[in-house]
């Protein structure tokens, strides 16, 4: 079997085999049981706009978690609630995969919340998540203890993401199950620290689910992930350019064709710091290297948001996109992702034995 197409067994339960290996004197690690079925140890982040049912179901069916931002499901006054309608339909046809191929799960659906005070779309989309009794949350921007108690109403697990130690501690306390560690090079709202240094400072005194978000975009990454003491990888910016992905083809074919030195970080266009593609800023008339900076007051998460016109095509990205080289169906990449994860399992092994 080629490593293109290997699967690797349980590997979400070897994550406590490999830290051990690495960290002898350490306590292992458990994860929570529906991360059990996944191919390798990654979730697909929440892509604003470009993250729909099509691929989060092609990412599940893959073997990985697949989500999608609340926020992205809309709808126009009067017509019927898309977010209802689009968990419907995932978790409708992942019930026919699994009963199809009960010996090969599909891997959870998650779904992300905007907890910011100007989303006014909260309280609904809660409530309609709970309905749906959604697995896996992944929060953002603020956690609050009221939907982390209802999420674990319905049994759900819930991921905050975070971008450094302090806020991580607010999670904790505030009832989140896990963590999402986004450290410098991540796509879209990113970090700036080292993802070396928010790891150990977050295992300092954390013991519980973690995911590392920062230029993960091969098998490697998500293994050197878990070297560092995270229970796996987190990665965005190469689903991108996916067949399934709802964005523009010339985004797609962008991401393709850059690498980390057409990144920039900046907080303009969302008054939040994010990376985000130069070709793409410098086609809207704009210098990339001499952006301004935003007024974070002026952060704003709700329906009817204003922003120029232009800003609409320049697009976010992670420094991790020069292993990206072609548009290709979802599960392509994911294969590929989960050979580089066998084969650099091999070598670091082979490396240590």
């Amino acid at each position: 079997m080629s490593d293109a197409t290997l699967v690797i067994p349980n590997p979400m339960q070897q994550c406590d085999a490999v830290r051990k290996a690495l960290y002898p004197s350490e306590t292992p690690m458990t994860l929570p049981a529906l991360f059990d079925p996944l191919r390798i140890p990654l979730i697909g982040s929440p892509l604003f706009i470009i993250s729909n049912p099509d691929l989060v179901i092609a990412q599940c069916k893959a073997g990985i978690v697949g989500s999608f931002p609340a926020l992205n499901a809309r709808e126009a006054e009067g017509e019927p609630i898309e977010l209802d309608r689009w968990l419907t339909r995932i978790k409708e046809e992942l019930d026919r995969h699994n009963q199809a191929n009960p010996d090969n799960p599909a891997a959870p659906y998650a779904v992300n919340q905007i907890v910011h005070r100007s989303n006014s779309r909260l309280e609904r989309d809660v409530e309609i998540c709970v309905k749906h009794e959604v697995p896996l949350w992944i929060t953002s921007l603020g956690a609050q203890t009221w939907l982390n108690d209802a999420v674990h109403s319905v049994g759900g697990v819930v991921l905050h993401d975070i971008i450094n130690n302090r806020f991580a501690h607010k999670a904790i306390e505030k009832g989140a199950d896990g963590l999402i560690a986004v450290a410098a090079g991540a796509g879209g709202h990113a970090g700036a620290q080292s993802p070396f240094a928010l790891v150990q400072e977050i295992r300092e005194w954390f013991d519980g689910p973690l995911f590392l978000s920062g230029a993960i975009a091969r098998g490697d990454s998500i293994l050197a992930a878990q070297a560092m003491g995270a229970d796996g990888g987190y990665a965005g910016s190469a689903f991108i350019a996916t067949a399934e992905a709802n964005a523009d083809e010339r985004y797609k074919q962008m991401v393709a064709e850059s690498g980390a030195s057409d990144i920039v970080y900046s907080d303009l266009f969302t008054g939040v710091w994010g990376n985000y593609l130069k070709p793409s800023i410098a086609a809207q008339g704009m210098d990339p290297e001499n952006l301004e900076r935003s007024d974070p007051s002026n952060m704003d998460f709700s329906a009817d948001r204003q922003k120029p016109k232009s800003w609409k095509e320049i697009w976010g990205a992670g420094q991790g996109i020069g292993a990206v080289k072609s548009v290709v169906p979802a599960a392509e990449l994911v294969d590929r992702l989960v050979g580089e994860y066998a084969a650099a399992r091999r070598r670091l092994f082979d490396q240590t034995a």
